[in-house]
């Protein structure tokens, strides 16, 4: 299997139809537009510096637009409701020339910045 704690992306799967439908009637009363991790990725980094140059870089380029991040990581965050895991999450869109043609510049997708050290848990015990 491929080492998810050794750095770079994890790709992950499109979210299920089961998953995504008990999601948005579980956590958002039926509405499906708070529904922003159907598409999503992690990327792994060393050390939190990484991650803060990643999510600069993020701001920073036009062609992405952060439509939300929680940070995870911060020292007032109460990992207690995700059982210790700690990330931090951006939802975003692609806007371009293609998303704009294709017609999906208007999807928010999920991007999960997060350490090797903490994804090598995850890994082990599933999250």
């Amino acid at each position: 299997g491929e080492d998810k704690s050794a750095g770079g992306v994890v790709w992950a799967p499109i979210k299920s139809l089961e998953r995504a439908t008990e999601k948005v009637l579980r956590n958002y009363k039926g509405d499906v537009s708070r529904l922003t991790d159907v598409c999503r990725d992690t990327l792994v980094f060393e050390t939190p510096e990484d991650i803060a140059n990643c999510l600069q870089a993020l701001l920073d380029d036009p062609q992405f637009v952060v439509v939300q991040v929680k940070n995870r990581m911060s020292r007032g965050y109460d990992s207690r409701s995700t059982a210790g895991y700690r990330n931090v999450l951006v939802n975003l869109r692609v806007v371009s020339e293609t998303t704009t043609y294709f017609g999906v510049d208007t999807h928010v997708a999920e991007l999960q910045l997060v350490l090797a050290s903490v994804m090598a848990i995850k890994s082990v015990k599933g999250h």
